[in-house]
């Protein structure tokens, strides 16, 4: 891999060509990302139970995506995948935890970020860009090459360890590499409120600013009091789900206030904002809120319901409002969206593509696949088109499913079609680096896999 000096000093030469580093007319840039709420968690996606008006108005007044995707199934490799442009088959980060050689992680066997990976935020902020971000991290804990401020961020404000953020009632956060008391207060309140200000702040700069904020992730908890628990507080639902639907309007309110500010400033018609989630729901909220609607698969799972991702871009004047697109893309795509909406050259080394000409209504050529790896149960997935691949096991029988016709995955059409499943087994393999933390099975040919 470059070594992450020498490719900014490379990209630096870039910045100098296209005289854009300082450039006004660069668009600042808000990247929100929820963790863990469903594809149908959100009213413009199908929802009928949680309320996410400010979501709803962003697909009015910008575009929706139906078929956008998550990094991962769960949230640290997602992270990995949105921070470094590299998917899952080639990042440092496959899972939340090593899967072997744990002696050569930490005490909890964590893999960090590294100096010679290359953030987005980097780059961004090497392009003239203030960097912030405020939630959870997930990539780098102290005294590591992985935290923020290592990795390009000018500020943040959250959690840097992913069990640390299971925590809405925590004592302390981190506030640019120092310990914040919190006095127990609700973390999100926090994070809404820096939010506003980094934004009050920046307005005269073009800014990146990146918001995984940690709701509504369990702990499933939020005052009473919040108006976001009132609305589903008389629910005939349990508590955990009353709690969790609650906890994804409380974020979406959060959502509305930054556009309000936007629109306040004076700085809306320059500013693109995404708002997503970082991968598939949990069990508890398929019952009651269906909120992996009309996939099967949650969490930790590469079957639709765990990397079908919810999706809405906003930017007056430049995102089309009001449509629906089906491009395929997901969140390796950012940091090279990023780099094109900077006006720079993105690093060659990337997997994803800049999508956007098709945030401003234009035409795009189909990318030819999108390639996944989980290591629980050793997942592989590919998207080609209409088609999606899927097995567990690298030499376990692939299972084949037409998405237009079939988006639960129930039809497995792996018979009719053996050379498209052919295609297919040879983008996994050719998509794969092995990594020392997160070896793949071979699985069983007869499709049972080694547990």
């Amino acid at each position: 891999m470059i070594h992450r000096t020498l490719l900014i000093v490379s990209l630096l030469a870039c910045f100098a060509s296209t005289s854009l580093a300082a450039d006004a007319r660069q668009p600042n840039i808000i990247y929100i990302m929820l963790d863990d709420a469903g594809y149908n968690d959100f009213g413009a996606m199908g929802s009928t139970q949680v309320k996410t008006p400010a979501f709803d108005q962003m697909a009015a007044e910008g575009m929706r995506f139906t078929d956008h995707y998550s990094g991962s199934a769960v949230c640290a490799p997602t992270r990995c995948v949105l921070m470094t442009g590299l998917h899952t088959g080639h990042c440092r980060r496959r899972d939340n935890q090593a899967k072997a050689n744990r002696d050569k992680t930490d005490e909890n066997g964590l893999v960090f970020l590294k100096d010679e990976d290359v953030t987005v935020a980097e780059v961004m902020q090497q392009a003239g860009y203030v960097t912030g971000g405020i939630g959870k991290w997930g990539l780098g804990n102290p005294g590591h090459e992985g935290t923020p401020d290592k990795q390009g961020f000018d500020h943040f404000l959250g959690y840097l360890d992913q069990v640390h953020a299971h925590s809405y009632y925590t004592d302390w956060l981190w506030n640019d590499g120092e310990r914040m008391e919190t006095g127990k207060r609700y973390s999100h309140y926090f994070f809404e409120e820096d939010t506003l200000k980094f934004i009050r702040e920046n307005q005269a700069k073009p800014f990146f600013l990146y918001l995984p904020y940690t709701l509504p992730h369990g702990k499933y908890e939020i005052p009473e009091e919040d108006p976001a628990y009132q609305i589903y507080k008389d629910q005939k639902w349990p508590q955990q789900v009353k709690n969790y639907a609650a906890m994804i309007t409380r974020a979406d309110m959060t959502v509305g206030k930054i556009l309000e500010l936007l629109k306040e400033l004076n700085i809306d018609d320059n500013t693109i904002v995404f708002y997503t989630s970082d991968n598939g729901p949990n069990p508890p909220f398929l019952k009651d809120l269906k909120s992996n609607a009309p996939f099967s698969g949650i969490k930790r799972s590469l079957k639709e319901g765990g990397i079908r991702a919810a999706m809405t871009v906003r930017w007056p004047g430049v995102v089309p409002a009001g449509e629906t697109s089906d491009f395929v893309w997901d969140m390796r795509d950012v940091f090279p969206t990023a780099c094109d909406l900077a006006g720079i050259d993105a690093p060659s080394h990337l997997d994803g593509i800049s999508v956007l000409p098709t945030l401003k209504g234009q035409s795009q050529a189909a990318r030819s696949h999108l390639y996944w790896e989980f290591p629980v149960r050793s997942q592989q997935a590919v998207r080609m088109g209409k088609w999606k691949g899927y097995r567990e096991g690298t030499e376990a029988p692939l299972q084949l499913f037409d998405l237009t016709s079939d988006p639960a995955e129930a039809n497995n059409l792996a018979g009719q079609h053996p050379q498209i499943v052919k295609q297919i087994e040879t983008i996994m393999a050719q998509s794969h680096v092995p990594n020392q933390f997160w070896p793949l099975d071979s699985g069983s040919k007869k499709g049972k896999m080694k547990r």
